[in-house]
């Protein structure tokens, strides 16, 4: 069976375990997913989705958060960590939606790439959850799980693997291919205990198959 084989074999099978499968990320408006995204470094998409209730509470709007000062915003993020960081960049960000783009998240891959605080994977989110154009997120479960199926070898590299998958991954199935990724791996696939191979949907297909 060839990499593109599994691949659509995993992808079929993923969609009848996890037909519903989306992000698991809060929110309503494209700007609030690209708050929440970086928030989410390092911290669970559950508290996340706590935090930005008393954030947007305060600031609702993309101007508002602009003209928040950096110290306001920490006070608010910093249970999701790095709140010095995130609330700097959150601030950097909206400015510039704000002052360059009226206050809208730019459906251009390159143009998110140049926002503060926005990486590979946050765009590739971006692009494929609110503009629904094709988009491979590589986050630790995917590349662990990719890994482990054999659809990559050895790569750990988040932009190289998501480079490996574009070659084996249909685009129109990127994005929901790596929400389904996310679910299995927090569900079965588990990466702080043993994966539960004996309720997994692809065990005989994947590369792994209970062996670490």
């Amino acid at each position: 069976m060839t990499k593109e084989e599994l691949a659509l074999e995993i992808i079929e099978r993923l969609k009848r375990e996890y037909p519903d499968a989306g992000c698991t990320l809060d929110y309503d408006d494209a700007w609030k997913l690209l708050v929440s995204v970086r928030l989410a470094a390092q911290c669970t998409d559950a508290r996340v989705n706590v935090v930005v209730e008393d954030l947007y509470a305060k600031y609702p709007d993309v101007n508002a958060l602009a003209e928040a000062s950096p110290e306001e915003i920490e006070e608010i993020v910093r249970p999701c960590g790095l709140g010095k960081s995130k609330a700097r960049d959150i601030s950097a960000c909206m400015r510039i939606l704000r002052d360059e783009y009226g206050g809208k998240v730019p459906d251009d891959f390159n143009a998110l790439l140049k926002l503060p605080g926005v990486g590979r994977k946050s765009a590739n989110l971006i692009m494929g959850d609110v503009f629904g154009k094709p988009a491979i997120v590589t986050d630790t479960h995917c590349i662990r799980l990719v890994n482990r199926m054999g659809l990559v070898d050895g790569i750990k590299e988040p932009k190289k693997v998501e480079m490996a998958l574009w070659k084996i991954i249909p685009p129109e199935e990127g994005s929901d291919f790596c929400h389904r990724l996310v679910y299995h791996g927090r569900d079965v696939c588990t990466a702080r205990t043993k994966p539960y191979c004996d309720r997994c949907c692809v065990r005989d297909l994947c590369a792994k198959n209970g062996v670490e």
